[in-house]
């Protein structure tokens, strides 16, 4: 089986630990389980034998145990509850002569059973897990080799291997860019799955690797990588490149821009690489924790009734030794009056729970309206029906990572989707006036009068279509080859290529109305008229976007006409000081960004010859400084950022996922307060969060503005402090000085809102918010996300659902539950997470009350008979009470429901009842209990009175009794009737008196069969039963539950 390779959260100093819980997990790791700490290395290209330390193999593990491990590790997870360590004393007791009760079978059986169900269900899912794993292990990349290309799969890459990593296809290992098939020398990068951001990277191959003639030969030259020891920093590396065959030896610095880590996806060209890290020492596994054992509050809950229970046995058998006043050897007698109330702790329990759950998983699975999902972990089902905090992730969780234009705004017009065509009509018509474009006219566009309403379109156009950092690429499509359609710009082989999939979807929409980005290089942008002529423009200055300036600008001069002009775009915020005074940027900025649009002003100002020539000697000056250089040159460019001509602002939407908002909205009526965590910019999940109505229209959105130290972190504390009813949005660095120094009062404050987004979040800190709110809350979470960032937090939340992602399955492999859509996740909670947990809620309730009925009735037939240590009914009647006679309709209850599904759906405030966990509460297991004491007292007493002679007579009358007892009450309990629990009922009456055959070593079969035994039977089993029933018609009829209304 697969190497366990996740590594814990906390990174290498928390390796040793790793290590020895991971000891046993299979050969290779004991092999590794003595190893020193990470340190650098040295990696040769091409030559993985000449590793100077072992390395890991490259394995995606989801597994919690492995062949050595399974038996002993679920053993001791079952062994760990109270419930079963009790069951297996009690089992090893009856080997002493002095306790034994009855056969050894009559204890060791239902044990066995109960564990071999549960050893059964965790191999299948351990067996399904490791053939997810083994898909994804066992994906072919191509390696560059002394003898040529050849295929590999993903657990055979090793370090130092040259792997070969086509486009659109996932990185498999941590690796050095060496090579890139695309003409500009570099490559994009799509990261989502590794740190939630939606913008591409650029990735820059080694320059000595690129200028080799072909990939082959990288095995021609002596060179190596030295590479610092593997860490949990995905934003950053240090490492250096060296060849040594050259002269002289060239040394290259390395730095993140040479890196593909593992769980990335190359976008454009074909990559070559060097392997550096590979299984637990890759950046993706580090940002990860261990799968776990999840514990569901369920479980725990039942477990505190054991103990209870427990404590109910020990009192009745010490009640019963007093009452003989300690005579002779007690201590014994106390030892065989717990075993013989062990009955009070149902050892069917555990057994008929966990077959529930193995129900419940197949209804989920079968679900037709939640095609396709997924039951990883069958032991938690009940856990989706008490869901407090959902956390969720953004890109490709609640959006769809593709960006749509919606919105040009001039001002006095504005145009939305419905209104592109007349976008289309102006720039068509200023284009076809003549025959020459408009900067071909010069000075008509250039008069001081009053501009058309067309020419301003015309401006704003062209200005989102130089503005940007977007380049086109050409593709062979089988009819066309490469060559050829990059030389006459063919239109069906062009692909947009940006970081940023927002300035693609704006070069897009310039295409869609005329104006085409056709080509663009380092120094040139050419534009493609609606007529076919070709615009070309020269870039003089480029200044890219930061996360500080929140801008970007671009100088060029128009080849035709000689103008140069200074085109820049950026948020409202920074732009609105930046373009001459007008009345209407801040309102309609405002109401872009409330319909959760991106909202981009784009600004022009044109320069003369001898402003730019100033300006470039200033600028190149700036540059060449020592001291202050990132000053000086933003000083130098700010002087060109003044007075500048506002043209227009554009508002694209990230689409959302289907139905993400009126899930969202079920979800919070039905009381859950919803978090976002994502890796992206505060912006973009502002823009995202009031898309979804995540925050609503009437609620304030507190932006948590930038803390480094204790003092400004609250200082800002108590401005938030004085909000009400205000949604959250805070960085990832912020939230980590809050948590630093005002841990307790920061999760205090945002608990209290009824939205948090937390963006720039690293893959460790979505873990520390989820484990934060479970210990400062005590309420259950449920962690959603699609991307390998978000294993972290699906593993650490109380119950975790990944989302079938674009880019990869780690997500989906790792969580508990796999959807396909995050709008099943309405259907999930909303009605198998109640069914689930109200019905194992009625379960237990009433396998605890079949075992205080039988426990209740031995009470009473040995304090009737001189408190003696003699079991009531012995053999196969013990056993047969709780598996064959009541076995079936007891368990029906897994089908039984209270509403419909779909009223479920339409009412979620059902959902928010179940949040008290009154289903299962003190309350009602008292009110079990004094039902079960009740009906045994009158089952035994009037067995005891009606009885003639014989004590067989008492054993055959009672335990009847009992049987029609429990098959009444079972009708009694349940709500819907499904043809299933019918044919339980029956089926388990038909036993019942077949079995009279076969029984009478312990019943007289002659004596059934008289009218003196029916009569007293039927008047035992309605003396037990009727007053319930009317207990029951009462309280439906002057305290009905909250849904009986919508099921009348």
């Amino acid at each position: 089986m697969p190497l366990l390779g996740l590594l814990a959260s906390e990174g290498f100093e928390g390796m040793e630990r790793i290590c020895l819980r991971a000891k046993f997990r299979c050969c290779e790791c004991l092999r590794c389980c003595g190893r020193r700490d990470p340190r650098p290395r040295t990696v040769w290209l091409g030559h993985p034998e000449k590793r100077d330390q072992r390395y890991p193999r490259n394995v995606i593990n989801n597994q919690k145990y492995n062949f050595f491990t399974f038996l002993p590790g679920v053993l001791f997870n079952q062994f760990k509850y109270f419930f079963n360590l009790y069951f297996l004393f009690l089992a090893c007791s009856q080997f002493v002569p002095e306790m034994r009760l009855g056969a050894l079978y009559t204890y060791w059986v239902p044990l066995g059973f109960v564990l071999a169900v549960t050893i059964i269900r965790e191999a299948v899912e351990e067996i399904r897990c490791y053939m997810r794993d083994k898909e994804v292990n066992s994906q072919i990349y191509s390696k560059l080799t002394a003898r040529g290309t050849v295929k590999v799969k993903s657990s055979s890459i090793q370090v130092g291997d040259l792997i070969i990593v086509e486009k659109n296809q996932r990185v498999p290992a941590d690796m050095i860019f060496l090579r890139t098939s695309e003409k500009n020398g570099s490559c994009f990068l799509r990261t989502d799955q590794l740190d939630g951001e939606t913008d591409w990277k650029l990735r820059l191959p080694v320059s000595c690797t690129q200028r080799l003639p072909t990939a082959s030969d990288l095995l021609q030259i002596r060179s190596y990588v030295y590479a610092e020891e593997p860490n949990i920093d995905i934003h950053n590396f240090v490492g250096t490149f060296t060849r040594e065959d050259s002269d002289p030896p060239v040394n290259e610095s390395l730095s993140i821009e040479n890196t593909l880590w593992a769980s990335t996806v190359i976008a454009s060209g074909t990559v070559v690489g060097v392997v550096l890290y590979t299984g637990r020492e890759l950046r993706s596994v580090m940002n990860t924790s261990n799968p776990r054992s999840k514990i569901g509050l369920f479980d725990l809950e039942v477990n505190c009734l054991t103990k209870i229970l427990f404590g109910a046995l020990v009192v009745v058998s010490l009640v019963m030794v007093a009452l003989q006043h300690f005579a002779g050897r007690w201590y014994l007698q106390i030892i065989r009056f717990l075993l013989l109330f062990s009955n009070i702790i149902p050892i069917s329990l555990r057994v008929n729970l966990d077959m529930g759950k193995i129900v419940y998983s197949w209804m989920i699975r079968r679900d037709s309206k939640i095609p396709g999902t997924v039951v990883r972990s069958s032991t938690i089902p009940e856990q989706l029906g008490r869901i407090s905090y959902l956390l969720t992730d953004k890109t490709g969780t609640l959006t769809q990572n593709e960006m749509v234009f919606k919105r040009l705004h001039l001002g006095t017009v504005a145009y939305g989707l419905d209104s592109m065509d007349e976008v289309q009509s102006h720039i068509f018509s200023i284009y076809t006036q003549s025959q020459e474009p408009p900067a071909l006219k010069g000075p008509t566009l250039a008069t001081k009068v009053r501009k058309t309403l067309s020419s301003r379109v015309h401006e704003a156009v062209k200005a989102i279509a130089l503005c940007h950092n977007v380049t086109p690429v050409y593709e062979s499509n089988g009819v066309t080859d490469q060559a050829e359609a990059e030389r006459h710009y063919e239109d069906s082989c062009r692909v947009y290529q940006a970081a940023s999939p927002d300035e693609v979807a704006l070069v897009q929409w310039t295409e869609s109305i005329g104006l085409t980005l056709v080509g663009r290089d380092q120094s040139s942008v050419q534009l493609r008229t609606p007529g076919g002529h070709i615009l070309n423009y020269t870039i003089l200055q480029i200044f890219p976007f930061t996360y500080e300036s929140k801008r970007m600008g671009i100088i060029v001069r128009d080849e035709s006409t000689g103008e140069i002009t200074f085109y820049m775009k950026g948020a409202d915020v920074v732009m609105a000081g930046i373009v001459q005074y007008n009345d209407w940027l801040e309102e309609e900025c405002g109401n872009m960004a409330r319909e959760g649009l991106r909202v981009l002003v784009v600004a022009k100002k044109s320069l003369t010859e001898e402003q730019y020539q100033d300006f470039e000697a200033r600028y190149v000056q700036a540059k060449l400084s020592v001291h202050d250089r990132s000053l000086k040159v933003a000083t130098v460019i700010e002087s060109l950022e003044m007075e500048m001509e506002l043209l227009c602002l554009t508002g694209v939407e990230d689409q959302l996922q289907a139905d993400v908002r009126p899930t969202l909205e079920t979800l919070r009526n039905a009381g859950m307060k919803v978090w976002m965590l994502t890796g992206d910019k505060l912006e973009t999940a502002t823009c995202t969060a009031k898309n979804a109505h995540l925050v609503t229209r009437t609620q304030d959105i507190h932006i948590f503005r930038l803390v480094t130290n204790r003092g400004e972190a609250h200082l800002e504390l108590n401005a938030f402090r004085r909000k009400h009813d205000c949604a959250l949005v805070i960085s990832g660095d912020s939230l980590e000085v809050c948590l630093k120094y005002y841990e307790y009062e920061f999760m205090e404050l945002a608990c209290q809102c009824p939205a948090v987004v937390c963006c720039r979040c690293a893959p460790t800190q979505k873990a520390q918010i989820v484990r934060l709110l479970q210990e400062r809350t005590g309420k259950l979470t449920c962690a959603v996300g699609d991307g390998g960032n978000d294993v972290s937090m699906i593993q650490e939340a109380d119950c975790g659902v990944g989302v079938e992602g674009k880019e990869g399955k780690q997500a989906s492999l790792a969580a508990d539950f796999s959807i396909t859509q995050f709008k099943h996740l309405g259907r999930l909670l909303m009605v198998h997470g109640r069914n689930s947990y109200k019905r194992s809620a009625a379960l237990s309730q009433f396998v605890i009350h079949r075992s205080l009925c039988i426990s209740t009735m031995q009470a009473v037939f040995s304090s009737v008979f001189y408190f003696a240590s003699v079991p009531l009914y012995q053999g196969f009647l013990i056993i047969g009470y709780s598996t064959l006679y009541t076995m079936f309709p007891v368990f029906s209850l897994v089908l039984d429901k209270d509403v419909k599904s779909e009223v479920a759906m339409l009412y979620p405030e059902l959902y928010k009842d179940l949040l008290k966990g009154r289903p299962l509460s003190y309350k009602t297991f008292l009110i079990w209990v004094l039902i079960s004491i009740y009906q045994g007292s009158i089952i035994m007493y009037g067995a005891l009175l009606l009885f003639e002679s014989e004590f067989v007579h008492i054993v055959a009358i009672s335990f009847t009794s009992l049987i029609l007892t429990e098959l009444l009450m079972v009708a009694l309990t349940i709500q819907t009737w499904h043809w299933l629990m019918i044919v339980a009922e029956l089926l388990s009456l038909s036993c019942y008196i077949a079995s009279l055959v076969f029984l009478h070593e312990f019943i007289d079969v002659y004596f059934i069969a008289t009218l003196s035994f029916l009569w007293k039977v039927s008047v035992i089993t309605l003396v037990s039963c009727l007053p319930l029933y009317f207990l029951k018609y009462l309280r439906r009829r002057f305290s009905p539950p909250s849904y009986s209304k919508l099921t009348s």
